[in-house]
């Protein structure tokens, strides 16, 4: 679908003849760094063993995630039965927050066996006014009110004393700090503390969402540091929350970007018309060959090696 086969030839290992046996991330065509799986804050398509089958089929590899807290033992479960999955922590309210020891022990979780690092995502849930344009249904009558909303700052202003905490301990930590939906003001200031801490690897959660509001032009500035690396989901595409002429700039010309689905929602595409309406969208966009791998397979996997 995304990366042709002389690309996977010069990755580690024939992809095809892989299937067979375990799928590593490195002989993977891609990777997809964000999809929903069930059990979630919602009800979703798939649970974790089928999603990464699904991805086994296509020769790809798939970061679960879930608003409720961590896929890590879910994929690492996963993993054990030849699947190409690894894992992600979102630290909502009720996962904990920004307690380190949900991170720590989500890094236990999640093994070393998979060659990545775990994403661990800032809040996804902050309380802000957003009216989704997602159909979608609790997964459970406890949540019927949703989940309890957590910001990264204090008052607005300041970066929370734990969030800079955990900024610096991840420095020493496999793992891959992510903005989740932090607005564009939060952001900035994510970033800057990343720069100043040396943190070596900050992801910008779908920047496109409306939560958060950056664009193209805002990207070139925000992501502008080395270590600073934004992801361009389909999603963000596909619900009209971004123009063409900005999904199609972020693709083709902002360094350091890393593509992804957030599918999952029973309301969406499942995995395979996803990956042949990306291909349209990558012609359309006239992708190179080697910015395809770029964004879908040698980006994702500078960002999550160990």
């Amino acid at each position: 679908m995304m990366v042709t086969s002389e690309s996977a030839e010069a990755g580690k290992g024939d992809c095809l003849t892989a299937q067979t046996d375990q799928l590593s991330a490195y002989e993977a065509r891609f990777i997809d760094v964000h999809y929903h799986v069930g059990p979630d804050a919602y009800v979703r398509r798939h649970h974790a063993a089928t999603a990464a089958a699904i991805y086994a089929e296509h020769g790809g590899w798939v970061v679960l995630k879930n608003h409720l807290g961590s896929t890590a033992a879910q994929a690492w479960e996963a993993r054990q039965q030849g699947l190409p999955v690894s894992g992600s922590l979102v630290l909502n309210d009720l996962a904990g927050g920004f307690d380190l020891r949900a991170v720590e022990q989500a890094v236990i979780q999640h093994g070393d066996d998979s060659g990545l690092r775990l994403i661990v995502h800032l809040p996804t849930v902050t309380g802000r006014a957003h009216r989704s344009r997602l159909r979608r249904s609790p997964s459970h009558p406890l949540l019927a009110e949703g989940l309890r909303p957590l910001t990264v700052t204090q008052d607005g202003r300041v970066l929370r004393r734990d969030v800079r905490a955990l900024l610096h301990a991840a420095r020493d930590l496999p793992i891959v700090i992510s903005t989740g939906h932090s607005n564009g003001y939060e952001v900035r200031l994510l970033v800057e503390e990343a720069v100043r801490l040396d943190l070596p690897r900050l992801l910008l959660n779908q920047p496109a969402n409306p939560m958060t509001g950056l664009a193209y032009q805002d990207l070139v500035e925000v992501a502008a540091p080395d270590q600073v690396w934004a992801e361009q989901t389909a999603l963000t595409r596909l619900l009209d929350y971004q123009s063409w002429s900005d999904f199609a700039a972020v693709l083709s010309r902002l360094p350091r970007v890393v593509y992804s689905s957030d599918l999952g929602q029973p309301s969406q595409m499942d995995i395979g018309p996803w990956m042949d309406w990306t291909q349209r969208c990558f012609t359309e966009a006239g992708l190179t060959a080697e910015r395809i791998v770029e964004i879908t397979r040698t980006g994702p996997l500078r960002m999550l090696s160990l």
